[in-house]
C-alpha cells in the first residue's frame, strides 16, 4: 500500500502514455508532460485518480505474490525430492519457476483490478468531463458498468497482457532480487547472521523493480490499450484481441509505441520495489 501511493501518479502517466499511441494525434509529448498537464488542469486529486483501485490491488497482489511463490518453492522441493535442511535456499533456475507461477496465478486478481484502474485514470481525457461539470464514476460504478454492459468475463478484458506480463516480469523480479540478495550475502564476514540489512533489501529491491519492467514491458502497454480503447476511441464493434492491438500499435509507432512509458514506469519501480522488500524483509525478521 506504500509503494502504491507513492508510485500512483507515475502509473497514471504510464497508462496515458500507453492509451494515446492509437490516436491520430498525441495529447502528450512525454512524461514530464503529462505529469505537467495533468497538475494543470487536475490538480492534485488529478494525479490520483483511480487510487483506490490498485490500494485494493496492491494488497491482493502482494499477499498473493508472496503466499504463492513460498507454495511454489515447496511443491518443488517435493516433485525434486529436496528436502529444507539439504539446502535451504532453491537454486536460482527454480526459483524463478516458483516465481513464475505466482505470477501466473496472481494475473488473475489483478486483471479485474487494472481495468477499473485504467478506465478511471483516463477518464479526464474525454472532451465531455474536461469541464469538471459532473461527478466522475467512482470505482464501484465503473465495475458495475463493466459488468452490466461485458457480463463477468468482460472483467478480464486484457488478461493475456497481464498473464504475459505477471508470468515473466515476477520471475525477473524474484529472480533478480534472490540473485543480487545472495550476492550481497556472500560479502558478509563469516559467521555473522545470515540476513540482509535494510539498505541491501532495498538495493536488491531496486534491481528487481527495473528487470520486471524491462522484462515484457509492451504486453504491459497493449494490455493498457485494449483496457482503454472503449473509453478514448469508441467501441469497434470488434472483440479485443491482444494480437491485432499488438500489430495496431506496432504499425502505428513501431518499438517505440509498445515502450511508451517505459522509462517513467522503471524510475517508479526503483524506489517502489525497494519499499516492497524493506518492509517485506523486516517484516520476516520479525516474524520469523
Amino acid at each position: 500500500m506504500v509503494s502504491k501511493v507513492f508510485e500512483h501518479p507515475f502509473d497514471l502517466t504510464k497508462v496515458r502514455l500507453q492509451s494515446q499511441v492509437l490516436d491520430a494525434s498525441a495529447r502528450f509529448s512525454g512524461p514530464v508532460d503529462c505529469l505537467t498537464q495533468t497538475y494543470t488542469k487536475e490538480g492534485v486529486r488529478g494525479l490520483y485518480r483511480g487510487l483506490p483501485a490498485p490500494i485494493v490491488g496492491a494488497m491482493a497482489e502482494n499477499a498473493s505474490l508472496f503466499l504463492t511463490y513460498s507454495s511454489f518453492q515447496s511443491l518443488i522441493r517435493t516433485v525434486i525430492h529436496l528436502p529444507v535442511d539439504e539446502q535451504p535456499i532453491l537454486p536460482l533456475h527454480y526459483l524463478c519457476l516458483a516465481a513464475a507461477g505466482a505470477g501466473a496465478v496472481t494475473s488473475f486478481l489483478l486483471t479485474p483490478i487494472e481495468l477499473v484502474k485504467c478506465k478511471m485514470q483516463v477518464q479526464m481525457l474525454l472532451p465531455q468531463n474536461a469541464s469538471h461539470s459532473t461527478p466522475l464514476p467512482g470505482p464501484i460504478k465503473v465495475l458495475t458498468s463493466i459488468i452490466r454492459t461485458t457480463g463477468l468475463g468482460g472483467l478480464w478484458l486484457g488478461h493475456t497482457g497481464t498473464f504475459i506480463r505477471e508470468t515473466g516480469g515476477t520471475a525477473a523480479w524474484f529472480g533478480t532480487k534472490e540473485f543480487i540478495a545472495s550476492r550481497l550475502l556472500a560479502r558478509h564476514p563469516e559467521g555473522s547472521p545470515p540476513t540482509l540489512a535494510p539498505w541491501e533489501s532495498a538495493l536488491s529491491g531496486a534491481f528487481a523493480g527495473a528487470s520486471f519492467n524491462l522484462a515484457l514491458f509492451p504486453a504491459d502497454s497493449v494490455k493498457s490499450t485494449m483496457q482503454t480503447a472503449d473509453e478514448l476511441r469508441g467501441p469497434s464493434g470488434l472483440k479485443a484481441s491482444f494480437v491485432r492491438t499488438f500489430r495496431e500499435m506496432y504499425a502505428a509507432q513501431g518499438i517505440r509505441g509498445l515502450y511508451a512509458g517505459c522509462g517513467i514506469t522503471v524510475a517508479r519501480s526503483i524506489p517502489s520495489s525497494a519499499i516492497i522488500f524493506v518492509i517485506y524483509d523486516e517484516l520476516s525478521k520479525r516474524f520469523s
